[in-house]
């Protein structure tokens, strides 16, 4: 009921204490949809009941029901382009439905039970603070009535689903705020994250491990073994019809009364900021104590009347500006930095300043001129106010022509050239987009991907969509042939076949030959004399970290995985790298490195806290609904 609104508190910005209402508003959805098991205590028996479901007494009503369910089908049956749900799938969306209510009637009833309330202020408050209800910032009753209207709901159903909300929100979020790390606890954490490991280890590459080429019987019987691997994907052919936010942008038409309401309007922000003609000479030096003293020297000259630009072009290290007198032409203020900007900008015409310090070196400034702040004629507020215009009218547009494709669509009648030539679509092919990878021009595509190779994919000569590919950017579709997974032909796979073999063979051989090494240390031979037998170098013994960037990844996770060395006994191991060959290992010593301090360590704290927090309110949730006495209507949707 609340989705369009719940997508606006998501896509926007607001005070830390917004955010935090919106996360734990997310969060509260996010546990009623967490677990769809029908796990508890049910019972079946309802007879002739009128209600859909009874979780400790509490009823969810078959209105309620069949409305949520009602909202499901219909994004379900876009998504599959108007086709109807298969038994299964229908069956199983319609219990998640269900047992989404009777969550959500059982956190109610337990926040109620355990004494949770929202006063009318509060409610007004987050009400007040809803983005989607607000105009520049400030509550507005008018913009509240128009998306509530959109999301076709009252204002007091909305404050009523809302208070209740809010309700569950108190419970959840005393959970989530108990729980917490303790100093022995973050300790050992830090650490186990921050330990720190003496390795030596020695590589030995696949080149140095070659075996014979495989024969046809071979290459047969591997790519049999392999077949998985060789598989052409699943994949489409298309055709589309593409709709670009930029695209209908470019359509709108605007007249002078549009730009000169536009511009009235935002006439407040349209300003042209102050700006300051000012020149400058930057003094460096080997160290900060010389520069200064420069500065100052250079500083009394110009004071007692020498020429700026002649002191500027003798003294400034300046490349932009010194061989123009130190002249900086006219610039706003965030054109300079900090300190540089504060100075220049509390400065009357005619004024010197310095020496100023920046990142740079010290500064002696000169106000020559200032061009005060203005207001934007129209003129040359047009374009920006265009574009404004254009790109606002454009994404009403848009949402329009979604929602129009979504009914036009649902018409067995309906045809892809058609649609796109009303609308002003892009038509174009892909060839070949495969499950997994996508295809050009749309990549990978998650939600393209879904109605393509879903449970129910989109058959043959069907329409599908739209389907959104990001805020400005849809699509719809039919697939003009659809092939399934088969295996790519023996010969085309031939020569990566028996590169796989031989690296295979290679490797085994590289980890045999390091299982032997690793046998002569374990039996006190030196790691130098294993090394120069096996004709390979190995760096000194030195410390890594768990992410050392210098270590290959599995000589990194194996030396971590090692149990701790005892003294004067290494831990030894021999292992297959991942682009071939073999690597031997031993780890010398263990020591635990600098943990996190300050502001860092306070940042973990809350991190790891959070993290607890919330599985635990995942956790009470999950309780509430094992333990509860639920029923379940089984003809709740009939």
């Amino acid at each position: 009921m609340l989705q369009r609104i719940g997508d606006a508190l998501k896509g926007r910005e607001g005070s830390s204490r917004r955010k935090w209402i919106t996360y734990l508003f997310v969060g509260v959805l996010s546990f009623v949809f967490a677990a769809w098991g029908a796990y508890g205590i049910v019972n079946l028996n309802f007879g002739g009941s009128n209600y859909a479901a009874e979780a400790n007494g509490s009823k969810i009503s078959l209105e309620e029901a069949r409305s949520a369910w009602l909202r499901q089908q219909s994004m379900w049956e876009q998504r599959l382009g108007g086709s109807e749900l298969p038994p299964p799938l229908r069956t199983r969306l319609q219990d998640q439905v269900l047992e989404s209510l009777i969550r959500r009637a059982l956190i109610t009833e337990r926040s109620h039970d355990l004494g949770y309330r929202v006063s009318n202020q509060a409610l007004l408050e987050a009400v007040q603070s809803e983005p989607a209800f607000q105009v520049d910032g400030k509550y507005d009753s008018a913009a509240a009535k128009a998306a509530l209207a959109q999301a076709g709901i009252s204002l007091e159903g909305y404050e009523q689903q809302l208070r209740t909300d809010l309700q569950q929100l108190q419970l959840e979020g005393g959970i989530r705020a108990s729980d917490f790390v303790t100093p022995a606890e973050l300790t050992r954490l830090n650490d186990l994250e921050n330990q720190q490991r003496e390795v030596r280890f020695l590589v030995l590459p696949l080149d140095r491990f070659h075996g014979a080429v495989p024969d046809d019987a071979a290459v047969q019987a591997y790519y049999k073994e392999h077949q998985e691997q060789f598989m052409r994907p699943e994949s489409d052919d298309l055709q589309y019809a593409e709709l670009r936010l930029e695209a209908l942008a470019a359509q709108q038409e605007l007249s002078d009364a549009d730009l000169h309401a536009a511009y009235e309007k935002e006439k407040s922000r349209l300003e042209v900021p102050e700006k300051r003609h000012a020149r400058h000479i930057l003094i460096t030096g080997k160290d900060d104590a010389t520069a200064l003293a420069l500065a100052q020297q250079v500083l009394a000259q110009v004071k007692s009347g020498k020429d700026f630009g002649a002191l500027a072009k003798q003294y400034s290290q300046d490349p932009g500006s010194a061989q123009n007198g130190g002249d900086l032409g006219w610039a706003e203020r965030s054109t300079f930095v900090k300190p540089f900007a504060d100075t220049l900008f509390g400065m009357s015409v005619g004024d010197i300043a310095g020496p100023v310090k920046t990142e740079f070196g010290y500064h002696i400034i000169r106000l020559d001129e200032i061009q005060a702040s203005k207001s934007k004629s129209l003129e040359e507020a047009r374009p920006e106010l265009e574009a404004q215009l254009r790109r606002s009218r454009a994404a009403d547009r848009f949402g329009e022509i979604q929602e129009q494709l979504q009914t036009r669509l649902a018409d067995p009648g309906a045809d892809l050239n058609a649609l796109a030539q009303q609308y002003h679509l892009q038509l174009g092919e892909v060839k070949e987009f495969a499950k997994g990878a996508g295809g050009v021009p749309f990549g990978a595509a998650p939600p393209l991907q879904e109605l393509l190779f879903g449970d129910t994919p989109l058959a043959s000569d069907k329409l599908g969509g739209p389907v959104l590919l990001g805020d400005d950017r849809l699509v719809i579709f039919k697939v003009l042939e659809h092939r399934k997974p088969e295996p790519k032909p023996l010969a085309s796979v031939r020569d990566s076949i028996v590169a796989a073999i031989t690296k295979e063979q290679g490797t085994q051989a590289a980890l045999g030959a390091a299982q032997q090494a690793r046998d002569q240390l374990r039996k006190g031979t030196s790691f130098d004399a294993v090394a120069q037998q096996l004709k390979v170098t190995a760096d000194p013994a030195h410390f890594i970290t768990r992410n050392d960037p210098s270590v290959p990844a599995q000589v990194r996770e194996a030396a971590f995985a090692l149990p701790k060395p005892a003294a004067d006994k290494p831990e030894y191991q021999a292992l297959t790298l991942s682009d071939g060959g073999a690597a031997l290992l031993a780890v010398t010593a263990v020591r635990t490195g600098t943990a996190a301090a300050g502001e860092e360590q306070m940042a973990r704290t809350r991190q790891e806290s959070e993290r607890l927090g919330t599985a635990a309110a995942l956790a009470y949730v999950d309780e509430i609904r094992r333990t509860a006495t639920v029923r379940k209507n089984p003809k709740a949707f009939d």
